[in-house]
């Protein structure tokens, strides 16, 4: 209520809700009237019209539900009260609001007490509520737009002909847009969120994808999906690395009775509670049968739960859940830190660390130290029983002395820690600690590595386990001590002639301790794959002086050697390499924590003066062009499993590693095949050796090989990990042709036209024809008719597809791996017409 004064008259004047609703004069008498105050004729009417206004705006508050919405309407996100909603009222559509002003246009429950979303559009943009809408426009197109007018969100009928006229709410669950003859052009259950509902299907191209935390809608770091392999699995995407936890990693998948022998990828959970997937994987609610609402969750915590709605309470119950020890959930604690059942998940760091944020126990722990201290040997180690943490092994070995496991770790500067299972004899060393967990189940203890100086007590919550045992810090406290007893002993007779011969004693142990091969004990070899430094006399001796040369390119020459553990490897030297050790170490060291089946193994490396050299697993088949091109055969089948293989390496590199990797030089003198013919990719991570952190110069000196390059590399674009993809392209139209398709031949017009855009050429033409023989004419003669014309078929396909001059236009390498192995159950040869499941349409390829 407001007072305003008008040319000495004072008037009362009402506002509700910001709506002006009647106004009359006002008298310091009123104050006197009390309830006694009867109003004027005049007074009156204003009282009249200022109730019906009341009741005007009070209706027009009201929530405005509907079951459709027709083209050319929309929905208002203002008041947080216009709505779509399912005919049985089991589902409601729109804006749904969180604090003052944001909102999410989201599907939910309607009668859970809390509202359970189970679908949102904009999950990671919120719109604002005033002025903001979601619009089904006179195109057909389902259009959210923020205050400013911005589209947020949109969705296009599938199909330029027939455009949506209704979106309508389905009892399901289900948001659907369909055109006048009730088809279906769109609709959310083709693009699930973290929530599956009963009879949505799953597929392959689908994934759950938890929110960030509890009472948000931003894209989390947990996901539910068909992996590679077919199966279901649960897995933690962070910032800082990517892990499969389940079903549990250390066993096989047969344990929890699936197979990933099928190729579908289809599940779905119905109205009784139960689920059912092609690899077998089936799970029943505690209360099937009953006609309760329900929902599969991938929650924020990283389970994930079935729930059945209580129609009593509005409340949920959980009815199954995937995770029943919550602490085996990966990222859960962060890099470095530990969780605990107590019985409720808690989160604590090791010796040495604290908590990078207490808000968000998800950023890990930090330490309290710099890492310098990889390369001193002034280190001690601190143990914690029964705690473990999983992946990011250096090395792994059995029957093996706690002493000789120690020093493993000591003997790699990327060791962090190493855990050691006592009664198996068991060793795994670190490079970094993830998926930090305490169970009473596991029998062994993580040994921490810490500077000497550093405070060593451990957290209250990790004290009930036996801490930090004297005996493993003991060996370092002698060494302390001999360390300075040396320093007294140097000082009372180092003179003359005895302390030059001292000096020189220290450093030819000092050469021989950095130098020295694997050492072995009790006759089994201590060091099986550990990444490590190794010094120029070495290799020089491991290699007979360079001796046996495997290959040469343009970043070096590659020698076969044996080492002296009798591993047999393969040195290359790096050429026109000036970088200094430190950097040359750690960029090296980066490549070393890269392993992948489909990736040459890096062992270590090289870095004195001017001697640049990398150390690798030796591929005892040589290089792909060795086995493919003429005169040389490969058979069909290994043909196209090499294809996979270059594949899935590439898909690693680019996607799933550390850090991102492009290898720039792609072609068939980098692909090694080893004893079975299986694919590995070598020279990777070279382009990261030349120089860091000025990408420009780096690729402006890394031109990779003519004829496999991209055409941006000549354009001075951009450089992307689709100039690999077009390499690919490349090679994989090489291993459909068995030539050179890089190299370059001259036409009728006397121009240079090279053998790959003829090829291209030639097989578009062909496609578009539409005759079902056109493969037969693609094939390298010399398989005589040998060979599978669906995968051959789709590998033409892909391969054109990568060779696009347009880069956007070129798929991506993970999406290429889903294709292949979709076809890679085919028979080995098909026959010459059975082509009908190639679905080729040159104007259809969508990769």
């Amino acid at each position: 209520m407001l007072c305003h004064e008008v040319v000495g008259i004072s008037y009362i004047y009402i506002e509700w809700k910001g709506c002006p609703c009647y106004f009359f004069p006002y008298s310091p008498n009123l104050r006197k009237m009390k309830h006694q105050l009867v109003p004027s004729p005049n007074v009156l009417s204003f009282l009249i019209f200022a109730f019906i206004s009341l009741l005007s705006h009070s209706y027009s508050a009201t929530p405005k539900t509907r079951n459709s919405l027709s083209r050319g309407s929309s929905l208002f996100a203002k008041h947080d009260s216009d709505f779509l909603t399912s005919p049985d009222e089991s589902f409601t559509c729109g804006f749904y609001g969180v604090g003052t002003n944001a909102f999410w246009f989201s599907i939910w429950f309607t009668k859970s007490v809390d509202r359970t979303v189970v679908w949102t559009a904009n999950r990671d943009r919120p719109v604002t509520g005033l002025g903001s809408r979601l619009s089904l426009r006179r195109d057909g197109t389902m259009v959210l737009t923020d205050v400013d007018g911005l589209a947020v969100w949109e969705t296009t009928a599938n199909s330029s002909s027939s455009r949506a006229e209704t979106a309508v709410l389905l009892d399901s669950g289900n948001l659907v847009l369909r055109d006048k003859q009730g088809k279906v052009l769109w609709q959310s259950f083709d693009f699930p969120t973290h929530t599956l509902l009963p009879n949505q299907p799953f597929t392959k191209s689908k994934k759950l994808i938890s929110t960030l935390g509890k009472g948000t809608f931003g894209t989390g770091y947990f996901s539910f999906f068909f992996e590679y392999d077919n199966v279901l699995k649960l897995m933690f995407d962070g910032p800082d690395t990517s892990s499969l936890y389940w079903p549990d990693p250390d066993y096989d998948i047969s344990v929890s009775g699936q197979t990933n022998y099928n190729s579908s990828r289809v599940a779905v959970l119905d109205e009784l509670g139960k689920f059912l997937s092609s690899d077998e994987l089936q799970f029943t609610a505690s209360d099937a049968g009953s006609s309760a609402k329900r929902r599969l969750t991938m929650d924020y915590d990283g389970n994930l739960r079935l729930y059945s709605l209580e129609s009593a309470t509005g409340l949920w119950v959980v009815t199954w859940e995937a995770m029943t020890e919550l602490c085996k959930v990966h990222g859960i604690c962060g890099r470095n830190g530990i969780c605990i059942n107590t019985p409720q998940p808690k989160c604590s760091c090791p010796p040495g660390y604290e908590v990078a944020d207490k808000s968000d126990w998800k950023k890990g722990c930090k330490p309290m130290f710099t890492r310098s201290y990889l390369w001193s040997q002034q280190v001690k180690f601190v143990q914690i029983e029964q705690v473990d943490f999983y992946g990011f092994d250096l090395n792994y070995s059995e029957t093996i002395s706690f002493k000789n496991c120690t020093n493993l770790c000591l003997d790699d500067f990327r060791c962090e820690a190493f855990s050691y299972r006592i009664t198996e004899a068991k060793c795994f060393t670190k490079s970094a600690l993830f998926n930090g967990y305490r169970s009473p189940d596991f029998p062994g203890s993580m040994y921490i590595r810490l500077p000497l100086s550093v405070e060593t007590s451990l957290p209250v919550n990790l004290k009930a386990l036996d801490t930090c045992k004297k005996n493993s810090i003991s060996m370092y406290e002698n060494t302390a001590k001999r360390v300075r007893w040396v320093y007294l002993y140097s000082f009372a007779f180092a003179v003359g002639a005895l302390e030059v011969l001292f000096i020189a004693s220290a450093r030819w142990l000092l050469f021989r301790r950095h130098c020295a091969a694997a050492p072995t004990e009790d006759g089994y070899h201590v060091i099986s794959s550990q990444f490590r430094k190794f010094c120029y006399a070495e290799l020089k001796n491991a290699t007979k002086n360079f001796n046996e040369e495997l290959g040469r390119g343009v970043s070096g020459a590659v020698y076969k050697g044996i080492l002296a553990d009798e591993r047999v490897v393969a040195v290359k030297k790096l050429a026109d390499l000036y970088q200094g050790e430190g950097v040359f170490w750690a960029e090296v060291s980066t490549i070393g924590k890269i392993n992948h089946m489909n990736l040459v193994r890096i062992w270590g490396f090289c870095s004195e003066d001017k001697h640049k050299l990398l150390v690798s697993e030796h591929v005892e088949n040589g290089s792909l062009d060795k086995h493919l091109f003429p005169p040389n055969f490969l058979g069909w089948k290994e043909r196209f499993k090499v294809a996979i293989g270059i594949a899935k390496g590439l898909a690693y590199l680019h996607h799933e590693c550390l850090e991102w990797v492009i290898h720039c030089d792609v072609k068939p003198e980098n692909i090694l095949l080893d004893g079975n013919f299986e694919p590995k990719i070598a020279d990777f991570g070279l382009a990261k050796l030349t120089q860091r952190g000025n990408l420009s110069s780096v690729f402006s000196q890394i031109r990779g090989t003519k004829g496999y390059m991209a055409p941006e590399w000549a354009l001075n674009r951009p450089i992307t990990a689709k100039v690999d993809v077009y390499s690919f392209g490349v090679v994989i139209l090489e291993l459909v042709k068995g030539i050179r398709l890089s190299s370059w031949v001259v036409e009728d017009t006397d121009d240079l036209e090279s053998e790959l855009t003829r090829f291209v050429s030639v097989a578009k033409r062909k496609i578009q024809r539409g005759n079902d023989l056109w493969i037969e004419d693609m094939m390298d003669p010399r398989l005589s008719g040998q060979f599978n014309r669906i995968q051959a078929a789709k590998m033409v396909e892909i391969g054109i597809s990568c060779v696009e001059e347009e880069k956007s236009k070129r798929p991506t390498m993970d999406s290429v791996v889903k294709i292949l192995l979709e076809y890679e159950g085919e028979s080995a040869v098909a026959s010459p017409h059975d082509t009908s499941n190639s679905n080729l349409s040159f104007r259809e390829i969508n990769i």
